[in-house]
């Protein structure tokens, strides 16, 4: 057994998320979460929602409302809608925590005492109307190395090179379209340049990840300068420093303190734990214990899921806070309280899912939220589509006709109706799961392929090729449908001890299909593992639980949490027999059949966006 941390990225609380969101962080994440605890592995999935930084505070301003208030709102609707779509969140919080701020500081005074924050004077932009700081990602222009049109300000995502504001031709505010003033101004770097060699030691031992991933992130290290990690703006986290936590106008970077976020999720689900166990829920050596076996321990492994637009922060801004954090840079220095923190096992990154062959715009209309889909669609519908024909190494397109396609032809006419013809024969001719009698060489043969699928679907699933893994899946379903048609069981009525063998059989291939896909459709698979009375939760659910904050009882939030605990052979990732006399009760459909008028409704609606 391991300890593996699966680290989530977190979503930004100024809107409600779209399928585009939760195909590259969510899903994934999930699918591999659920196989790894159903493997036996102790996993501690955490994220939440990110909530500093300027776009937060423009939207509040037009809204005219409160930061915090707007974060409060979209962090409930986000949390919602996760839960929903049944992501298994150990913990998913939220970054205005006052346990996160301490973490966050902790890890930025131990970085600065190492020698890898350094002060120096740098060129800031200010929007001309309003005088407020404009954040690099809010201003736009065209790229000083490839001539790109859009490139942003800290980053072009056409050539993937690291860029200052005050570098780009035309600059513009993606605000109000103004181009902006530049001014100098005091900022904390974090000095990449120190940290270089250790990063680029640490990636070249980094050899099965996505190749698109390692290879961006190695040609980050060609470029290397000082990133700035605080920011001139009043709605973030305090810079702990003498001299800078007094001033209202300094605050730590967003992208700084959001990925410490994984860090302090961790500490703030082992205290909530120690919490419900009767403790205090206070930051001690005790509860420290605890999430000390994800971040301390060597052995232990760590996966972090997100959008390819994040890779640079987590490839190198965040693998460079930990080195920083430790020492074990050029300048060398000593980990602080926390200990000596592990970098990434793998940065598993997504490309992007487009809709009709556009990108998601919000503001363009080009969007379909989770919680619109989650209200007229089968969880697992959306699931299933996000595994089988998601963004996993390359840019994927989400049609209405396609999702159509995949719920009627796979999972509806394949693995549903599988289901049900299964059932209905068993409880008409038995009403419960026969006897066997001995069996053929077909019986034998489509067991030991069921069987093997374990073997196939988990090794995938864990190598993070999760489209090859629903399809080997998938594959089996097609082999046990074949199966059926070939034994013709409706034929057999006058032998019922042949009968008898062929419906276990079917039965024990269900329940392993059932199994095998779990951990890409868990409400659905709960559903075939009750129907041939497997005891036990197959697929545990997460649960959304209103909570106070641990260092801060005037302030309440929901978070994302459960218990996703298997036990031994129930949620084994291994075959679990069926025992025969279990009564299986007449089945309903799994899985809902979309027709062409919904489909249609849902493309004139998408237009009218």
């Amino acid at each position: 057994m391991s300890h593996i941390l699966s680290a989530v990225a977190w979503p930004y609380a100024n809107g409600p998320r779209h399928i585009g969101h939760v195909a590259g962080f969510g899903v994934p994440s999930d699918v591999f979460s659920r196989y790894m605890r159903m493997a036996g592995h102790d996993v501690l999935m955490v994220s939440g929602t990110d909530e500093h930084g300027t776009p937060i505070l423009v939207q509040a301003e037009q809204e005219g409302v409160a930061p915090q208030v707007l974060a409060d709102r979209y962090n409930r609707v986000i949390v919602e809608d996760l839960a929903q779509l049944g992501l298994t969140y150990d913990l998913f919080t939220r970054t205005t925590t006052r346990n996160h701020y301490a973490v966050a500081q902790e890890l930025f005074r131990q970085v600065h005492a190492n020698g890898y924050m350094i002060e120096q004077t740098t060129v800031g932009a200010i929007s001309p109307s309003t005088g407020r700081t404009l954040p690099d990602r809010y201003i736009e222009g065209i790229c000083p190395i490839c001539s790109y049109p859009h490139a942003r300000g800290d980053q072009c995502d056409n050539c993937g090179n690291q860029l200052d504001a005050s570098e780009l031709k035309e600059p513009r505010s993606r605000i109000n379209g103004e181009t902006p003033v530049f001014i100098e101004t005091e900022h904390f770097f974090l000095d990449l340049p120190a940290l270089a060699d250790a990063i680029a030691a640490w990636l070249e031992t980094r050899s099965n990840w996505r190749p698109n991933v390692l290879n961006f992130s190695r040609n980050l290290l060609q470029d290397v300068r000082p990133r700035a990690m605080t920011r001139d703006i009043d709605w973030g986290i305090p810079v702990p420093l003498v001299g800078w936590e007094e001033n209202p106008g300094k605050r730590l970077y967003v992208w700084f303190d959001a990925v410490v976020g994984y860090l302090s999720a961790s500490i703030e689900w082992a205290r909530r734990e120690d919490l419900r166990a009767g403790g205090t829920g206070e930051l001690t050596a005790e509860t420290a214990q605890r999430w000390r076996e994800w971040w301390n321990d060597p052995m232990a492994l760590s996966y972090y899921f997100m959008g390819k637009d994040n890779i640079t922060f987590h490839s190198q801004i965040w693998p460079g806070e930990l080195l920083g954090y430790n020492g074990q840079g050029s300048l060398g220095g000593q980990p602080g309280a926390f200990g000596h923190l592990n970098l990434p096992t793998e940065v598993v990154s997504s490309e992007y899912l487009n809709v009709a062959g556009q990108q998601f715009s919000t503001s363009r209309g080009v969007v379909i939220y989770v919680r619109d889909m989650l209200s007229r669609f089968q969880p697992d519908a959306l699931r299933y589509f996000i595994a089988a024909a998601g963004p996993e190494s390359s840019d994927a397109d989400f049609t209405w006709e396609e999702f159509q396609r995949r719920t009627n032809d796979e999972l509806v006419a394949g693995w549903g109706n599988l289901v049900n013809r299964t059932a209905t024969l068993v409880h008409k001719n038995f009403g419960e799961i026969p006897t066997p009698a001995e069996r053929t060489t077909a019986d034998l043969e489509l067991l030991e392929l069921t069987d093997a699928g374990f073997t196939r679907v988990g090794d995938l699933v864990r190598g993070h090729r999760q489209r090859a893994a629903v399809g080997e899946a998938m594959r089996v379903v097609s082999e046990v449908n074949r199966y059926v048609s070939q034994q013709q069981p409706w034929t057999l009525k006058t032998d019922r001890e042949r009968l008898g063998t062929v419906l276990h059989t079917m039965s024990q291939a269900v329940a392993d299909c059932s199994r095998l896909l779990a951990p890409f459709l868990p409400h659905s698979s709960d559903q075939v593992h009750d129907l041939f009375g497997v005891p036990g939760p197959l697929a545990p659910q997460p649960v959304v639980e209103e909570v106070t904050d641990l260092d801060d009882a005037t302030r309440a939030y929901p978070v994302i949490t459960g218990d996703y605990r298997l036990g031994e052979t129930v949620g084994a990732w291994e075959r679990v027999d069926v025992v025969p006399g279990t009564p299986v009760e007449k089945p309903t459909p799994v899985f809902t059949k979309l027709t062409d008028e919904t489909i249609a409704e849902e493309i004139e609606r998408l237009k009218a966006e």
